[in-house]
C-alpha cells in the first residue's frame, strides 16, 4: 500500500514538472498615444474576424475571441509610455493556454502600419 502511494506521488510530481512554462506576453513600444493604439488594435482585430469581448479605454485593456474558431483569443494591455508613446503587451491563447508570442508578430506589424509608424 505504501509503495503504491509513493509511486502515485512520484508520478504526480513528475507530471507537474512536464508542463510547459507559461508564455510571456509580447511587448512593444509605439510612438503613438495609448488611446489611438487601442482603437486601431480593436479595428484591426475586428477586420481579422475577432469579436471584441471586453474593451476599456481607461484601463487600456482589450480582450477578443476569434469568431470562426472558438477558443482562440488575443488580450492586449496598452499603457502610457514616455512623451505620448504607448507600451503594448499582447498575448494569444487557445483553449485558455498561452501560445508562443511570435504568433503575434504579423498582428503587431500591421498595427504599426495602421498607426503610420512604419516607413
Amino acid at each position: 500500500m505504501t509503495r503504491a502511494l509513493l509511486i502515485l506521488l512520484l508520478a504526480a510530481w513528475l507530471a507537474g514538472c512536464a508542463s510547459p512554462p507559461p508564455s510571456a506576453p509580447r511587448e512593444l513600444r509605439l510612438a503613438a498615444a495609448p488611446e489611438a493604439t487601442l482603437r486601431e488594435a480593436m479595428q484591426l482585430l475586428m477586420a481579422r474576424g475577432y469579436v471584441i469581448r471586453h474593451a476599456d479605454d481607461e484601463l487600456g485593456r482589450l480582450d477578443a475571441a476569434l469568431a470562426r474558431m472558438p477558443g482562440y483569443g488575443v488580450s492586449l494591455r496598452v499603457s502610457p509610455g514616455a512623451e505620448g508613446s504607448s507600451r503594448v503587451e499582447a498575448i494569444a491563447t487557445r483553449g485558455g493556454r498561452a501560445l508562443p508570442p511570435g504568433l503575434l508578430d504579423p498582428f503587431l506589424t500591421d498595427l504599426q502600419a495602421r498607426l503610420g509608424l512604419l516607413p
